[in-house]
C-alpha cells in the first residue's frame, strides 16, 4: 500500500516524486525499464521559450517554469553535490530574409513587456553579427541574428541521474525499476504488475510517456486515443567549444552547446515511422544542415546517435491531471519538445490537485479533461 503510485521513471515521473515528496506523500515510482529508458534519456536537452508575441496564460506558465527551474536545480545541486548540466546560455536564430528581421523587431519589443520576472528582463536582441566566430555561418543569416536572452539548456541524463539520487535519499519515495505495470483498477484502486505483484495506491499518476495514453483511455473514458507518439533522432558530437555558446536553432534545428565540448543536434519530428529507436538517414540530412550551419562542428565526430518516440497530447498541449472519470488516476504526460523546461510545474499542479489544493496557474487546455472532452468533439464529429 502506499499513498501515491507513479508510473514512469522519466523527468515527469521524477518531478511528480519531488512535489510528492515535498508534501509528504508516502510514494512509489515504478519504472518499467530504467529511469531515463523513454524518450527522457535523449541528450538534446534544450530549453527554449515560446514566441514572446501574442501573450497568453500558456506562455506565461512556461516563461515562469523557465525562470524558476533555474533555481529548482540549484537547490538539488546543492542537495546531492550533482550537476544537471544547466546554463542558461541564450540561443541564436538566424534571420535569412528581410521580412524576418522586421517580425523580429517587433518581437524584440514584445519580450520588452512579457518576459519579465520581477526584477530580472530577458530579451530577444535582433543583431548583425554572431557573438563568436564559427559559430554560426553568416551565410545563413543576411538579415541578421536574433539572440534571445532567456533560453537555457540543460544535460538530459545527468539531470535525471540527480533527480534519481534526490529521491533515493528522500525519506517518502521508493523507486522500482524492471517493474512492467500491466492493469490499473482505477475503482479498487490497485496496479498490477507483469512479475505478479500488486500494488494498492490512494492515488494513481500515470507518467510514462507515450505509453500513458492507452493506459488513461482505456479506464473506461470515450474511445479512441488521446494522444500519439512521435519519433525524434538526435547526435551527440565531440568538438573543441566553449560550453557558453548559445543554443542555435532554425526551422526545427537545433544545435546544443554542453560541457566538456560535447554537441548535441536534433532533432527529426517524424509522425509515421517503423523503428522507433533506430536513426537512419533523416538523421544524416539533420547533421548535413548542422554542418553547414556552424563551422566549428564541421569535422567534429560523432559519438552517439539516439532515436526515440516523444509523447504528444491530441490538443497538443501537456497532459496534466485527474482523469475525468475517475478520481484516483493523474496524466502527467504530454509535454513532446517542451517537458524538460516545464515538468516541474506540471508536477507541482497534479500533486497539489491530490492534495486537496488547485494550481490556477495551470493553462485550462493543459487540463486532463480538456484533453478527453476534444476526443469526445472529435469523436462526434467523425463520419459514423
Amino acid at each position: 500500500m502506499t499513498d501515491l503510485l507513479i508510473i514512469g521513471g522519466g523527468i515527469m515521473g521524477l518531478w511528480a516524486g519531488v512535489m510528492a515528496e515535498r508534501a509528504g506523500l508516502r510514494t512509489l515510482i515504478v519504472e518499467r525499464k530504467a529511469i531515463g529508458a523513454g524518450a527522457s534519456g535523449g541528450m538534446l536537452g534544450a530549453l527554449m521559450p515560446h514566441m514572446p508575441d501574442r501573450w497568453s496564460a500558456k506562455k506565461q506558465f512556461q516563461f515562469d517554469a523557465l525562470v524558476s527551474l533555474e533555481t529548482e536545480i540549484a537547490t538539488l545541486g546543492a542537495a546531492t553535490g550533482l550537476s544537471a548540466g544547466y546554463r542558461r546560455c541564450g540561443r541564436l536564430m538566424p534571420l535569412a530574409k528581410p521580412h524576418l528581421r522586421t517580425i523580429a523587431l517587433r518581437h524584440e519589443q514584445d519580450a520588452i513587456v512579457n518576459w519579465r520576472a520581477g526584477d530580472r528582463q530577458f530579451h530577444w536582441h535582433v543583431c548583425d553579427r554572431p557573438p563568436a566566430e564559427g559559430w554560426l555561418d553568416s551565410a545563413f543569416a543576411e538579415s541578421g541574428i536574433v539572440f534571445d536572452t532567456l533560453a537555457a539548456r540543460v544535460a538530459p541524463r545527468p539531470f535525471l541521474a540527480m533527480l534519481s539520487i534526490y529521491l533515493r535519499r528522500s525519506k517518502h519515495i521508493r523507486i522500482e525499476e524492471g517493474r512492467d505495470l500491466v492493469h490499473i483498477d482505477p475503482i479498487a484502486g490497485r496496479a498490477d504488475f507483469a512479475n505478479g505483484s500488486t500494488v494498492a495506491f490512494g492515488d494513481c499518476i500515470i507518467a510514462n510517456g507515450v505509453d500513458a495514453f492507452p493506459f488513461l483511455d482505456g479506464l473506461a473514458g470515450p474511445p479512441g486515443s488521446s494522444g500519439t507518439g512521435v519519433k525524434g533522432q538526435a547526435a551527440l558530437l565531440k568538438a573543441d567549444i566553449d560550453p557558453s555558446l548559445p543554443v542555435v536553432f532554425t526551422d526545427g534545428l537545433y544545435i546544443v552547446p554542453h560541457e566538456n565540448g560535447m554537441v548535441a543536434v536534433g532533432s527529426t519530428s517524424e509522425n509515421t515511422f517503423d523503428a522507433p529507436f533506430s536513426t537512419d538517414e533523416q538523421l544524416d540530412a539533420l547533421l548535413a544542415r548542422a554542418r553547414d550551419l556552424v563551422p566549428r562542428i564541421r569535422n567534429a565526430p560523432i559519438i552517439e546517435r539516439w532515436a526515440g518516440v516523444r509523447p504528444k497530447a491530441i490538443g497538443r498541449d501537456p497532459m496534466a491531471g485527474r482523469h475525468p472519470d475517475h478520481q484516483r488516476i493523474h496524466a502527467l504526460t504530454g509535454g513532446f519538445k517542451i517537458s524538460f523546461g516545464i515538468a516541474h510545474r506540471l508536477a507541482s499542479a497534479v500533486i497539489d490537485e491530490i492534495c486537496g489544493e488547485t494550481d490556477d496557474a495551470l493553462p485550462a487546455s493543459f487540463r486532463c479533461r480538456a484533453h478527453f472532452d476534444l476526443l469526445v468533439s472529435e469523436k462526434a464529429k467523425a463520419p459514423q
